[in-house]
C-alpha cells in the first residue's frame, strides 16, 4: 500500500467538495453532453485528490470549491476555500489540447452512431479508442497542472471530460 495521499485518498482536505461550470462557458447542450457533464461531476465529487502547490493566506488546507470556465480560448479554474473565499484562478492555454480534443469528439461522435448499429465488436474497438484519447487528455492535463495543482488520475479523467463539455460548440 502506498503512502503517496494522491494514491490512497488518505488526505481528505486535499479535495474538490464543490464543482460547477460557469453557464456562459458552455455553448451547445444535448441531453448527451448534459449527462456526460452530471457524471463527471457527480464521480468528480465522490472521489478526487487535489492538492494545490500555492502558499494561500493562513495556510488553508482544503477543501476546494472550482469554478471552470472559458476565458479568451483558455480554462480558467477559480479555486475557492469550502466558505467560498477566492483563492487563485488557474489559467491553462488550450492550444496543446486542440488535437486530443478534436480527435476525441470525433470518435465520441463514431461511438454513439456505432451504438445505434455497429456489432458489439467494432463497438468495443470505437470506445477502446476512446478511453485511449481521453487518458492521453487525462495525463496531459496532469503535466499541465503540476507547477500549479496535484491531481490524480482519475480526477484529471473527470476534470478532461468537464474541459471537453466546455470546448463543444454549437
Amino acid at each position: 500500500m502506498s503512502d503517496d495521499p494522491a494514491e490512497t485518498g488518505t488526505e481528505s482536505t486535499q479535495r474538490i467538495c464543490d464543482l460547477r461550470l460557469d453557464e456562459k462557458s458552455i455553448i451547445r447542450r444535448n441531453p448527451d453532453i448534459e449527462h456526460e457533464r452530471r457524471v463527471a461531476i457527480f464521480d468528480l465529487l465522490e472521489e478526487n485528490y487535489f492538492a494545490p502547490k500555492a502558499d494561500y493566506a493562513a495556510s488553508y488546507p482544503g477543501p476546494y470549491k472550482l469554478v471552470l470556465r472559458m476565458e479568451d480560448n483558455r480554462l480558467a479554474m477559480d479555486i475557492m476555500t469550502a466558505d467560498d473565499v477566492g483563492l487563485e484562478t488557474i489559467v491553462l492555454p488550450l492550444t496543446p489540447f486542440r488535437r486530443i480534443i478534436k480527435e476525441y469528439f470525433l470518435i465520441c461522435d463514431s461511438y454513439f452512431k456505432a451504438i445505434k448499429s455497429a456489432s458489439p465488436r467494432q463497438i468495443e474497438a470505437i470506445d477502446m479508442g476512446r478511453r485511449g484519447l481521453h487518458n492521453e487528455g487525462s495525463e496531459l492535463l496532469r503535466e499541465r497542472l503540476a507547477d500549479k495543482v496535484e491531481v490524480d488520475f482519475d480526477t484529471a479523467r473527470r476534470l478532461f471530460t468537464l474541459l471537453c463539455v466546455l470546448q463543444i460548440r454549437g
